[in-house]
């Protein structure tokens, strides 16, 4: 199984996301845009895990204790080098603590914590194939003002399973965590 842990995002963020995306999306544009379905902002990637390693970390990640998260999404930004437009989200004392928690968590159950830092955000398209980064500087000259989002608060998060095809990952919910503990 191919798992990460992310926050679910509020359906009123999905809308106004969803009407972002209409308007910067363009036929022919060499980007592929991710669906509506698969925005989340990811807490940790664990990669392939074997059943063993999945009930461990269900385990864990069940005795956590971590207060609800306030969310809001704060930009949009590119990775240049990878080709990627994301929507940034505004890194708070609770977001960063379910983070560091989920990372203790996950590496009691062998998993070694990343060593970048943490960047929270959501990918909304990625340049199709290699060299093919004129999308995405076509979307830098439409995107003149700032964006504006609405906060939610994050009571839950999840534990995806994801499925690479050819159109991009798919990915459906193996576990929900409820967040509101102290």
């Amino acid at each position: 199984m191919r798992l990460f842990l992310g926050i679910p995002l509020a359906a009123e963020v999905i809308g106004e996301l969803a009407s972002t995306v209409a308007r910067l999306r363009s036929d022919g544009d060499g980007l592929r845009w991710t669906a509506r379905e698969s925005w989340h902002v990811t807490l940790r990637f664990l990669g392939n895990v074997g059943w063993e390693e999945y009930n461990c970390v269900v385990a864990r990640l069940r005795e956590l204790r971590v207060p609800t998260v306030h969310m809001r999404l704060e930009h949009l930004g590119f990775f240049d080098r990878s080709g990627i437009l994301y929507a940034g989200v505004t890194v708070t004392p609770e977001l960063l603590l379910l983070q560091r928690r989920v990372t203790t968590a996950t590496r009691l159950c062998g998993f070694a914590p990343d060593a970048r830092p943490y960047q929270p955000h959501i990918t909304l398209a990625r340049s199709k194939g290699n060299g093919q980064r004129q999308g995405i500087a076509a979307l830098k000259t439409k995107i003149s003002r700032p964006q504006t989002f609405t906060g939610f608060v994050a009571e839950e998060f999840l534990l995806y399973e994801s499925f690479l095809g050819p159109g991009g990952s798919r990915y459906e919910i193996r576990e929900r965590f409820a967040l509101g503990g102290s």
